[in-house]
């Protein structure tokens, strides 16, 4: 590898779905995961409340990195490792996929000459290393490139862009092993009923009611009610050994997804947490986890939504910053609870492409947090 900070490391930084992140691909990155790692915390200006010092957002949600390289798997078109970096903390961690970043990562892949465009329309497979799983993704490359600009419109992004359609295979277990966890589909964590699940993101699904809450407090409210996150985190931690997940104190995952009956002619309302900060909108694999439990006749919040479609099976989520539609089909067969269908449309937009200069390595933080899964 050469001098990082003298010749810089090339970077894509995007926008995918409701995220930021930048963007690499495997080959311009330390083989080793902790050096991978490292130069990551440097790179994003980590730890740091406001990581001036480097290009990240200074919230979770704009400290996203993604992974790229041409895959070995015959299902497969290329390799993605989502890696969330902390913000005030040295963590690096790959224990959950993103489907917000996901968005990108077909435009990216075709960017970097990693795969030639299919016409009009091109179709990228796309292995998500953190979960072994496939996502396809579909998106418009009118002239033999991607493009980012259309008529598609995502709560949470001012304006429109061109549609990704994203369809979900192997998502059931992804982190875990199994849909259901805890082998239940209800349990009872400090005194309240919840559903652990894992279709593509490890999450626990209760009512917000039984939060003591209506769904519709603002981000501002939740993130004041110290009480209400001290006790999202106790759930949450609970839920993570029974999950088999260990000790999640200092993990992005399990996240909590408190459901609520939608008040904006949605399906229901979800207020998610990550891991304790309230989300000012909603990720599509959390999104697309607890819908699915929502969808079992037994779990804790079926009754929660207004009613569930007959003759499709869009399920319009609504969340602080709007709708998210997802196509997810799954029910009862035979007595046993499978998933058929978990689909998304996002969109995802280039916004520079280049070189970025990491920090010092003067002083530099020990990640915490490391990686567990290979870089593709």
């Amino acid at each position: 590898m050469p001098s990082a900070e003298v010749d810089g490391v090339r970077c894509m930084w995007m926008r995918g779905g409701t995220s930021k992140g930048a963007f690499f691909l495997a080959e311009d990155l330390p083989a080793d995961p902790t050096e991978r790692d490292r130069l990551l915390l440097r790179i994003m200006g980590t730890p740091d409340p406001q990581q001036i010092d480097g290009i990240g957002g200074a919230t979770s949600v704009t400290s996203k990195v993604a992974v790229v390289s041409a895959s070995t798997d015959p299902d497969a078109d290329v390799d993605y490792l989502f890696l969330q970096v902390g913000v005030d903390r040295p963590t690096v961690s790959d224990r959950q996929n993103c489907g917000n970043i996901l968005a990108g990562v077909g435009p990216f892949a075709v960017e970097r000459g990693l795969l030639a465009t299919a016409g009009d329309r091109t179709t990228v497979r796309i292995r998500m290393v953190n979960s072994d799983s496939i996502a396809v993704a579909t998106f418009p490359t009118p002239n033999g490139r991607p493009q980012y600009a259309g008529d598609a419109r995502i709560s949470g992004v001012p304006g429109s862009a061109a549609p990704i359609s994203i369809a979900f295979r192997g998502t059931e277990g992804s982190v875990t092993g199994a849909l259901f966890p805890t082998g239940r589909v209800v349990d009872e964590i400090d005194g309240v009923a919840v559903t652990c699940i894992d279709n593509g993101m490890p999450v626990v699904v209760l009512t917000a009611a039984a939060l003591g809450r209506t769904g519709t407090e603002t981000h501002e409210q939740l993130q004041a009610d110290t009480a209400l996150l001290e006790r999202v985190d106790r759930i949450r931690c609970a839920a993570g050994e029974l999950m088999g997940l260990g000790d999640v104190a200092a993990s992005s995952v399990p996240k909590t997804m408190a459901v609520s009956p939608a008040v904006d002619g949605g399906h229901l309302r979800i207020q998610s947490f990550i891991p304790v900060t309230p989300h000012q909108a909603i990720g599509v694999l959390a999104a697309i986890s607890a819908v699915t439990a929502c969808r079992h006749p037994d779990s804790t919040t079926h009754d929660v939504a207004r009613s569930w479609p007959v003759d499709s099976s869009t399920i319009d989520v609504e969340h602080p910053s709007g709708h998210m539609l997802l196509d997810v089909t799954a029910g009862m067969q035979e007595g046993i609870f499978t998933v058929q269908r978990s689909a998304v449309i996002r969109t995802a937009r280039k916004l520079f492409d280049g070189t970025v200069f990491p920090t010092s390595t003067q002083s530099l933080p020990v990640p915490e947090e490391t990686t567990h899964a290979a870089a593709p």
